[in-house]
């Protein structure tokens, strides 16, 4: 049952799989991350879920300079590299990986109430500075997911930092409460609190793609989906997963485009046809600035300093 408070542990060669009524998953020691989330057999990510630095440059960014200032992030965001895996499964923390051959001596029943598993990643900055994502699963399938960055001395200010999850096919829409509209650090105050519904996956209109679509103080999100990628779905119907806040609101955008594919288009028509649903939940999120004109600087108090700590955590629900 979804209810129950044990899960299947399936120690493979190089990865480790855990599976309950409704849910399987599947974290990969060589990818270094959760690479395959199934709820009822519909699949949610596209690929691996890694720590995200970068977001489109908006006018302003390149107007002030900071794009060509933080253009290390750019890098990081690209091309992430695991330094380091943990692994708890209940009370029982794993000194050495149970890869192959190690993994011979599991019997293929064995369960648990809870597994964590911690990945440690190195930036291609420099210098490096270290991020982990942790996951912890429960037996009824919900995940917490909490990220780290570790500040670091003598790097560019931060665009973002937060987590990407790239889903197989396009939402159909999304339901979130929160702050209203597009907000930012230092574009809150026409945001209200509420409960919101989105049809699609809009972009804002901009002359030039570039960042939008953030939503700040996010209590809840819940994305629904209609299509697979299996071509035996001839019929399609709704499948929705559900991300909620732990211990703070986090922020999101949806958007069907990568920070990168937005990066690289001067004008719309140079977007690929929209095939994915790309979230990004983030813990930090620089503000967007423009105050006098595009080209000024960005506030104090809206900037990322790469000098210090930033963390986040929040919670996918798949059966709420």
């Amino acid at each position: 049952m979804a209810n129950s408070n044990k899960m299947h542990v399936v120690y493979g060669d190089g990865v480790l799989g855990l599976h309950g009524n409704g849910f399987e998953y599947l974290f990969s020691y060589e990818r270094g991350s959760l690479e395959s989330l199934k709820i009822n057999d519909r699949e949610w990510l596209y690929r691996p879920i890694y720590p995200t630095y970068w977001r489109a440059s908006t006018s302003n960014d390149l107007g002030n300079d900071f794009s060509y200032h933080s253009a290390q992030w750019l890098g990081a965001d690209m091309f992430p590299k695991c330094t380091a895996i943990e692994l708890t499964v209940d009370d029982h923390y794993f000194t050495e990986l149970p890869i192959a051959p190690l993994n011979n001596r599991f019997k293929g029943n064995e369960t648990a109430e809870k597994v964590m598993i911690k990945f440690t990643y190195s930036t291609a900055t420099t210098p490096v500075a270290q991020t982990t994502v942790t996951y912890v699963v429960e037996g009824n399938g919900r995940i917490k997911v909490s990220a780290h960055y570790y500040g670091g001395k003598e790097l560019p200010e931060l665009p973002v930092f937060g987590v990407r999850m790239i889903m197989p096919t396009m939402a159909t829409g999304f339901t979130y409460s929160g702050l209203s509209g597009e907000t930012y650090p230092d574009r809150l105050a026409g945001g209200q609190e509420g409960t919101y519904h989105i049809d699609g996956l809009p972009l804002t209109p901009y002359l030039v793609p570039q960042e939008m679509g953030m939503h700040m103080r996010t209590n809840a999100l819940k994305v629904t989906r209609e299509t697979t990628q299996n071509n035996a779905d001839i019929h399609p119907q709704p499948f929705a997963l559900k991300f909620v806040q732990t211990n703070q609101p986090f922020n999101f955008s949806l958007l069907p485009y990568t920070a990168e594919e937005l990066e690289f288009a001067t004008h719309i028509e140079e977007l690929p046809a929209a095939r994915r649903t790309v979230l990004v939940v983030a813990g930090a999120v620089r503000g967007v600035g423009g105050i006098d004109s595009w080209g000024a600087d960005v506030e104090k108090d809206a900037t990322l300093p790469a000098d210090t700590d930033y963390e986040f955590s929040f919670a996918i629900t798949p059966f709420d």
